[in-house]
């Protein structure tokens, strides 16, 4: 039995949802596991299947005690504001003595299809196709062979899985609750094939008042749950309000038809990018498994690629993936598996743009549109200003529910200004503008109303007080609690420098654009400290870098800041800024969160360090993922799917670069990747890397835009770009095509690319 020619084939059966092969749509998910022998199962799950634990609080009363704050952190009494906070809101609101966690995505229900077949189980394989988003479940036995196909239907929003065998299949099928106890009473009944939750005591203005799973059987022999022939089933979780397309008592599906619709909307964004890293014929047709427990080499660096952005696809609908995507098999999940701000969700989306899936960013900043009153009510609350402020934690609202005085996330005030980078990028890799002055720049402009209210300025220089690097704590005071943490500098010289360009874009003429100078001058600089890049920039404050966590290396995430990259001092002081959190990473110690992997990937390519950014890929590739092709948070444990967007997100970057109006070609190529070609992905000024191929000394790379483009395009690190013919209308530097003369031989070239014209560029060791 030969696997799918994309995606995986996998000899180990899941014994739990955990290790389950994944299908989704978006909206809806289903996780394929168990035995032949015991009942294999599909738990199926909802992206807004939020458990409605207790109604939205309100954020803390914070503002009136702001000056109090600030003293004590001035004075270095971190911990001591932390626990401040965590007083005045248990005053006001009892709930607060407590960590009070976001609504939790829980899994709907699971279908059990239990075969009754003679004979032993043998030649059990489990396969994905990520161009199709199949997952397949097959075996031998006596009669001769089974399979049981599901996928997750886009144009349909179902869940769709087919049983055969030889001879037609024969068995059962059951549908109950997924397993253990729910943190809050669920009332459950199941009428044949129907599933029906009721949530009693969710009474509150726009809580979830429960769901209904609904599984429709179709075939030659079906008598309800007793199946005597092959049969098609039809399974959808409906929530309050949706519509249930399956009442039409012609039902009647078409596998092979409804397969195909799927298939071409889900493979042709699958297909926008392709990576082809040679690697060997045996090594891409081998079981996942085999890969995993070999040396990190080609093979499985296409596959997880490939795999992440099939689970970020697939689980990108009318929401962006939370932690665990759109699948969830528990009532628990960790961390409540909602949308974590401060690094998670930013690393999930990471590869959206850079691979040509821009559409699948908007169900974030539709998120972002629906909860934009609790990051009003949020900045008002604990800051007492205008604007937006983004919590770290957040599901079914936005408010910011979630701290303690250990994790005094209240401190965060990074998040809306991190948000808008993504907004600004969605318009610079799109070229939408009107995306830009309708949905970006409101945003942007709420944003900044936060950070001329909350900052201020003393002596001439820009203070951010309270302040948080997220998760870290100063090696000198232990406590999260900090002031002048280098990611709020960083943002906020982002956010300030977007405002500028975007309103100068858009022809705005604001009043406070003076203030947003003036405080973009006032910004204090990174700080160096033992020569490496300092993660909080006050002086007293000293580095941690046993860490997950590398926030101080956000200004090298997306565009990377000018102020760093044009800095020999602080080039290399973020440079060894990578090499020290690697070293921790390389060692004995680290285990969870895997996207921090991803930070320091971005920032390596960013800086071209090659063997750095490889170094990242190795080992999220080698420790973090499992046969299923999902990904885990922590070492074998925590189905999770940041990486699946943060490991394709830095091999794209390793590849090619776009920032501040220049591409660069194989910025940060490893030495293990010495051959290969790269289809389809996108730099910022909507251009387009329609092919990229290298081997030994040569390099070839077609470039287009659909609108045309200015931008300077650099060759890889050693070699220099040589004449070709190329297409009437292209323009070197002010001198038409074909290049010769002064830029024959130039390590970079300015290039104006004519509009929907493919142009190739060649390059060759100097």
């Amino acid at each position: 039995m030969r696997g799918p020619v994309n995606g995986s084939t996998s000899r180990l059966p899941a014994d739990t949802w955990e290790h389950a092969l994944v299908t989704g749509n978006g909206r809806q998910g289903a996780l394929c596991w168990g035995r032949p022998a015991d009942g294999l199962r599909l738990t199926v799950s909802h992206e807004r299947l939020f458990l409605p634990l207790h109604p939205p609080l309100e954020p803390p009363d914070t503002a009136r005690i702001l000056p109090r704050l600030r003293g004590l952190l001035d004075s270095g009494r971190y911990a001591q504001a932390a626990a401040e906070v965590c007083r005045v809101a248990v005053a006001d609101e009892p709930a607060y003595a407590g960590t009070v966690w976001i609504d939790p995505l829980v899994g709907a229900a699971t279908l059990t299809v239990t075969p009754s077949r003679p004979g032993p189980v043998r030649d059990y394989r489990r396969t994905v196709d990520t161009a199709t988003g199949l997952v397949t479940q097959r075996w031998r036995d006596a009669a001769g062979e089974v399979r049981v196909e599901v996928f997750a239907s886009r144009p349909a929003d179902a869940i769709v899985a087919r049983v055969s065998a030889t001879g037609g299949f024969t068995g059962t099928v059951e549908l109950g609750p997924v397993e253990g106890e729910p943190p809050r009473p669920v009332e459950t009944t199941v009428d044949g094939l129907t599933l029906t939750a009721r949530f009693p005591y969710a009474t509150w203005p726009g809580a979830l008042t429960g769901y209904r799973v609904r599984c429709r059987v179709s075939g030659v022999d079906v008598d309800g749950p007793v199946l005597r022939s092959d049969a098609v089933l039809v399974v959808r979780t409906l929530l309050p309000g949706d519509r249930d397309p399956d009442s039409d008592p012609d039902f009647d599906p078409d596998f092979d038809a409804l397969l195909a619709a799927h298939a071409a909307v889900h493979g042709e964004l699958m297909g926008r990018v392709h990576l082809d890293l040679s690697a060997d014929p045996a090594d891409r047709a081998a079981p996942t498994e085999d890969l995993l427990a070999a040396p990190v080499g080609p093979a499985l660096v296409e596959r997880l690629f490939d795999a992440g952005r099939h689970l970020i696809v697939s689980s990108s609908g009318d929401l962006p993936p939370t932690l665990q995507g759109v699948w969830s098999g528990t009532w628990t999940p960790p961390w409540s598996s909602g949308y974590t701000l401060d690094g998670n969700l930013p690393a999930a989306v990471a590869a959206l743009l850079p691979t040509g899936t821009p559409e699948l960013m908007l169900p974030l900043f539709d998120l972002l549109d629906a909860v934009r009153d609790d990051l009003r009510r949020n900045a008002r609350r604990l800051y007492g200003v205008a604007g937006l402020l983004a919590p770290v934690h957040m599901s079914s609202h936005g408010r910011q529910n979630h701290f303690g005085p250990v994790w005094c996330q209240t401190f965060w005030t990074a998040g809306a200004a991190w948000l808008a980078r993504l907004y600004v990028d969605h318009w610079r890799y799109t070229g939408d503008r009107d995306f830009l002055a309708r949905r970006a720049w409101p945003f942007l402009r709420e944003t900044v109303d936060f950070c001329l209210d909350f900052v201020r300025v003393h002596d001439g220089t820009a203070r951010f007080v309270p302040s948080y690097s997220p998760e870290n704590a100063p090696a000198s005071t232990g406590s999260q609690a900090c002031v002048d943490a280098t990611m709020d500098v960083a943002v906020t010289r982002d956010l300030l420098t977007n405002v500028i360009a975007v309103a100068a874009e858009l022809g705005v003429d604001d009043p406070d654009a003076p203030r947003w100078r003036d405080l973009l001058a006032a910004l204090p600089p990174y700080r160096v400290a033992g020569g490496v890049l300092a993660e909080w920039c006050h002086p007293d404050l000293t580095d941690q870098p046993a860490h997950r966590h590398a926030s101080h290396l956000w200004p090298l995430w997306y565009e990377p800041d000018p102020a760093i990259t044009g800095d020999p001092v602080l080039r290399a002081a973020a440079a060894t800024a990578v090499r020290r959190r690697l070293d921790w990473w390389a060692g004995a110690d680290s285990d969870e969160m895997a996207y921090g992997l991803a930070q320091l990937g971005l920032a390596a390519a960013a800086l071209g360090m090659a063997d750095e950014a490889y170094a990242c890929v190795e080992r999220m590739a080698r420790v973090y993922w499992r046969p299923s092709l999902v990904p885990t948070h922590n070492r074998d444990a925590v189905f999770n799917v940041d990486i699946a967007g943060g490991l394709p997100a830095v091999v794209a970057a390793m590849l090619v670069r776009g920032a501040h109006g220049r591409l660069d070609l194989l910025p940060a190529l490893p030495a293990a990747w010495p051959r290969g070609r790269v289809t389809g992905l996108v730099v910022r000024g909507a251009v387009t890397v329609r092919e990229l191929r290298w081997a030994p000394g040569a390099v070839e790379a077609v470039l287009w835009s659909a609108a045309g483009a200015r931008l300077v395009v650099g060759a890889p690190p050693g070699m220099v770009f040589r004449g070709a013919a190329a297409p009437p209308g292209l323009v070197f530097g002010g001198a038409a095509a074909p290049l010769g003369g002064v830029f024959d031989g130039a390590a970079a070239l300015p290039v104006t690319l004519p509009a929907g014209v493919s142009v190739p560029l060649r390059a060759v060791d100097t």
